[in-house]
């Protein structure tokens, strides 16, 4: 097969730029949500409910796409407003921005299937959540802790106002990703329905391409030169700046999980050989998935996701157990404020993990009809 370079960077570029445009809206959505619920649960002094339903509430605010619903339950954890049992579930039960992955819409995905992996993996990692979050109560893990880290809040970075090149380069980042959003967003929305806006299908497809290189050049500008995003002031600009990054973090993840997936099963290895690979080594598979799910950030959930919805044969009980290793962004204030709580969730998280997907790996081989209830669902 001839290798056409250019075509193919376009092609992945297009790609991760329609998964973009459905994930700008989720993102972007519900962070403003979790800012409207962080605002009130700041103004709560007690702790959230009756302490015996927190594995409930906590694998509930997990299961909430993306990774705001963790960074405010960590928050809570850390006022002891929340259980350990909570938190442990939350992570659990969390896809990070995985979820959006799943939830998105492109010519890389199937989008009925991706909402039944996503609804099938959302009521096992809830489930699973609520379990092993009730065990972690039960059995006093971190029931009497003290912080041994200093406090999340001492590390807040300074915004230098006075910088014009950082200012225009957040700026002119900030409103070229929310314009580009909103102009590929019915267009998204139209797709879970298998349609487009065939007028301006050109169009779009550069617009794609287009949002996808403004976020990798937004996003590596911004974690390695203009750090000033990752200061965390409590209002709705710096929410939206926060959301804009996380979606130029997403669509750079996307866009390199889906380079290299198709590179290698295109053109190195191709796509005979490694479904055979795929079809045979599944228990490596869901292994893999696990580990590379248990990196901190959203990173490995979100090539795992790609995995998922890009190459033929991906084991559903691998994108399972990723889900349930990954913590999303929510391991790094609890990390920040207490390294052995997120050294615990971490890693009995994995071991966690790995049960969990063997036991669906079991059920996807034995008893594939219990993943079809889900078809009717959908």
């Amino acid at each position: 097969m001839e290798f056409n370079l250019w075509s193919f960077i376009l092609d992945n570029f297009e790609a991760a730029g329609a998964i973009g445009g459905y994930v700008s809206i989720s993102i972007i959505g519900f962070a403003l949500i979790s800012f409207i619920a962080q605002k009130r649960f700041d103004k709560i002094s007690t702790q959230i409910g009756p302490k015996w339903l927190h594995p409930i509430i906590g694998s509930f605010f997990g299961a909430i796409p993306g990774c705001g619903a963790t960074i405010i339950l960590a928050s809570l954890y850390k006022k002891k407003k929340i259980s350990f049992g909570g938190l442990f579930a939350s992570f659990i039960s969390t896809l990070g921005e995985g979820s959006f992955v799943l939830l998105g819409a492109s010519d890389e995905a199937d989008v009925v299937a991706n909402l039944q992996a996503y609804l099938t993996v959302t009521i096992f990692g809830f489930i699973t959540g609520i379990i092993f979050g009730y065990l972690a109560d039960f059995f006093g893990i971190r029931k009497t802790r003290e912080n041994n880290n200093i406090s999340l809040e001492s590390h807040v970075i300074t915004k230098n106002k006075n910088s014009f090149s950082s200012n225009f380069i957040e700026n002119l980042g900030v409103c070229s990703i929310l314009v580009m959003a909103i102009f590929l967003a019915p267009g998204s929305i139209m797709a879970l329905w298998g349609q487009s806006i065939e007028s301006i299908a050109n169009l779009t497809y550069w617009i794609s391409i287009i949002l996808t290189i403004t976020c990798i050049v937004f996003y590596l500008l911004s974690k390695y030169i203009y750090k000033d995003l990752k200061c965390y002031d409590n209002n709705i600009i710096s929410t939206l700046s926060h959301a804009v990054l996380d979606v130029s973090m997403v669509v750079t993840y996307v866009f390199i999980a889906l380079f290299i997936a198709n590179y290698v099963i295109d053109f190195l290895v191709g796509a005979e050989m490694f479904n055979s690979w795929m079809t045979s080594s599944l228990f490596i598979v869901v292994l893999l998935a696990a580990l590379i799910g248990l990196t901190p950030g959203c990173g490995g959930m979100i090539a795992v996701a790609t995995a998922f919805i890009t190459i033929p044969n991906f084991p559903i009980s691998a994108l399972i157990a990723a889900a349930i290793a990954t913590s999303g962004d929510g391991i790094f204030p609890l990390i920040a404020e207490n390294r052995k709580d997120g050294l615990i969730v971490t890693i009995i998280g994995l071991l966690i993990a790995v049960a969990v997907g063997y036991f669906a790996l079991f059920l996807e081989i034995k008893y594939p009809q219990v993943f079809d209830l889900f078809r009717f669902i959908v």
